[in-house]
């Protein structure tokens, strides 16, 4: 009898055993897994951080050769280049002239309306636009305590009128009356507010120049080549990192080959997810 109570005890402490040891290997298993999950992260933190700071090596390079004298210097003609960043960082760099694009703070109703055909518009649709752009950048003399610009906003059912100010950012250029995120998309790589003239035909893409042919002829205004560097630029960086990281850096810089002066000056510093 004593031998039988005997045994059950030593089979409930080997039971008792047992399970503690499963417990202890579920535990053990949690922490194994949570500590790998934590330093995943903690990597991919690294791999980004390191794919970001490349993408922002690669604008200061490039500006660096923007300012460099010829024939080293980077011309800015949205020609690809690629540099290769430490920790096996590439990147993909492109370098536009600001200058060679439209303000639409400054443009006039032709030239808008000229560019606007050229990305697809309708010859109705690029002059509703056009005339809008310069409608919301000034404000409108009021008629009898009416606005007729706020009143065919208000026909076409929104609850807002032109700023009446120049446009802060080419985002809102898209609340112009008439303007839609398709002819937007279209329309913005045109585009520029830090452009501080009429878009320059030895820098400006064959859309731009298209519409500025349509405004003032057919002469072959692309004749002369740049011979300075631009003093607004704008430059992309795509950078891909490791474990497929990706950060796009897009920034604005005026340059300046003045002696005493500050060489590049940060007018946008944008991030986009890549």
């Amino acid at each position: 009898m004593r031998d039988a109570s005997g045994a059950r005890q030593r089979g409930f402490a080997l039971l008792l055993v047992l399970w503690t040891m499963v417990l202890l290997s579920l535990i053990g298993t949690r922490i194994a897994a949570s500590g790998r999950a934590e330093a995943q992260l903690a990597g991919n933190v690294r791999d980004a951080a390191m794919t970001e700071a490349a993408a922002d090596g690669a604008v200061q390079e490039a500006a660096f050769h923007l300012l460099d004298a010829p024939p080293r210097r980077w011309a800015a003609d949205g020609g690809k280049r690629l540099l290769a960043m430490p920790g096996g960082v590439a990147v993909e760099v492109r370098v536009e002239s600001e200058e060679g694009k439209v303000n639409p703070n400054l443009a006039s109703a032709a030239l808008l309306s000229a560019l606007l055909r050229e990305v697809g518009a309708d010859t109705r649709t690029a002059g509703l636009v056009a005339d809008g752009i310069l409608q919301w950048r000034f404000p409108w003399a009021r008629q009898g305590g009416n606005d007729p610009a706020l009143t065919a906003y208000k026909a076409a059912g929104l609850a807002y009128g032109p700023a009446g100010a120049p446009f802060r950012s080419l985002d809102e250029v898209g609340a112009v009356l008439g303007m839609t995120p398709e002819l937007l998309a279209r329309l913005r790589p045109n585009l520029s507010l830090f452009a501080t003239n009429d878009p320059d035909p030895a820098s400006a893409s064959p859309t731009v120049l298209a519409a500025i042919r349509a405004v003032v002829g057919g002469a072959d205004l692309a004749s002369a080549a740049q011979q300075e560097a631009p003093s607004v630029v704008g430059i992309t960086a795509v950078a891909a990192g490791p474990n497929g990281t990706r950060f796009t850096r897009h920034a604005v810089l005026r340059l300046s080959q003045e002696r005493g002066a500050e060489p590049a000056q940060v007018l946008a510093w944008d991030t986009a997810a890549g």
